[in-house]
């Protein structure tokens, strides 16, 4: 799906007019297996930061191989997300693409310094996040008894996960990747 933002992150997902009421009931448990390993793997993208952060403070340069490696673990997490919170009916794939749509731009420079501080310069990002995820956690209820009575997603809450989503895939490149230096807008659209 083409996005229409120049900013560096695209994000999006496949909208699916029926939906699996029966994957959709037991969705927690079906989930556990997949959350179990990418909690794993989260234990080890912590150390990746790290050197990350030094390499680009030393060198100002993302290397291609470490870059690419990111970004295949953000697109499995954002797979993972989608599923959990109802947005696909697909079990989230360890390598496939599925129908999440994940893209962040290769950096070919970088500010040096600039990752030493935008930990600090994201803290408005992070309130106005823990102010949405609370709303989409009642949006994710609502959702899933819309899906379990009527076997689909209403396409505004859809709309509003996705959103979500691409804001969080925003922030989470530009402080926790490291990929980008420009600052994530503060909206939900593409």
């Amino acid at each position: 799906m083409a996005q229409s933002s120049d900013y560096p992150v695209q994000y999006s997902v496949d909208y699916a007019e029926s939906r699996n009421r029966l994957t959709t009931l037991f969705r927690i448990i079906l989930g556990i297996p997949i959350n179990i390993v990418w909690n794993i793997l989260n234990l080890t993208a912590g150390l990746i930061f790290l050197p990350v952060l030094l390499m680009l403070l030393f060198r100002g340069k993302y290397p291609r191989w470490w870059f690419d490696f990111n970004l295949e673990l953000r697109r499995f997490q954002a797979r993972i997300n989608a599923y959990n919170g109802f947005l696909v009916d697909e079990y989230p794939s360890t390598d496939e693409r599925q129908s999440v749509h994940l893209d962040i731009e290769y950096p070919e420079k970088l500010n040096n310094f600039l990752p030493l501080v935008k930990w600090i310069l994201a803290i408005p990002h992070y309130i106005v996040m823990l102010v949405l995820l609370i709303i989409w956690l009642f949006v994710t209820i609502i959702a899933w008894f819309a899906i379990l009575f009527t076997g689909s997603y209403p396409r505004a809450l859809f709309d509003f996960s996705v959103g979500l989503g691409r804001y969080g895939a925003r922030v989470d490149a530009y402080m926790a990747m490291l990929a980008t230096d420009e600052y994530p807008p503060f909206r939900l659209s593409p």
